[in-house]
């Protein structure tokens, strides 16, 4: 069933398409991270301001590198102890797609435990764009039966899995990161 998820939605992306995944926080709405043309796809669908960046996944804290230019050595110690999903917000984004990039050069991105996430990443070579699976502005879905026909019509492929689970889910907490390990909450 895992595996076969992870190859709908690999084929779905490799074709410039979005999905609607379960990841270890909300539903999101993703994309190649590579793409611009199926990044734009996904702020049309949400009506969200371009300006407001969107956050990446990645299936590994070795590919931070990858996509960071300089990873403060305080990154890797938050990422290894922090008790809930992590978003880290670093300046110095490359190798994305520049409508992901903030203007002032940053990206927000998290280490996922999520096993379809992390596999579907790992075949995908690339990281994966992850956005609250709402329209701007209204409220962030606790599960999937809070997701808006807007948006479960408006994608390429819905994930079938953990469509049935009730629990509610939260955002991941959100900090932003400087080169020289400074740091601040800015979701807790």
């Amino acid at each position: 069933m895992l595996k076969d998820e992870v190859n709908a939605a690999l084929k779905v992306l490799q074709d410039g398409g979005i999905i609607l995944y379960p990841t270890d926080t909300i539903w999101g709405i993703g994309c190649d991270a590579g793409n611009p043309e199926a990044v734009k796809k996904i702020y049309a669908l949400k009506q969200r301001d371009e300006a407001k960046s969107m956050i990446v996944l990645v299936d590994s804290e070795n590919k931070l590198e990858s996509y960071i230019s300089q990873v403060a050595d305080v990154a890797y110690d938050l990422i290894e102890y922090a008790e809930n999903p992590l978003t880290l917000v670093m300046p110095g984004a490359k190798n994305l797609a520049p409508n992901l990039i903030a203007a002032d050069g940053s990206v927000g991105i998290r280490v996922t435990k999520h096993p379809f996430c992390q596999q579907l990443i790992q075949r995908l070579r690339k990281p994966l764009v992850s956005t609250s699976a709402n329209i701007s502005g209204q409220p962030s879905p606790k599960n999937f039966n809070s997701i808006s026909a807007d948006i479960i019509d408006g994608v390429d492929y819905v994930v079938n899995l953990e469509q049935h689970d009730l629990s509610e889910k939260r955002p991941s907490t959100i900090m932003r990161i400087e080169p020289d390990g400074r740091f601040e909450f800015i979701r807790k």
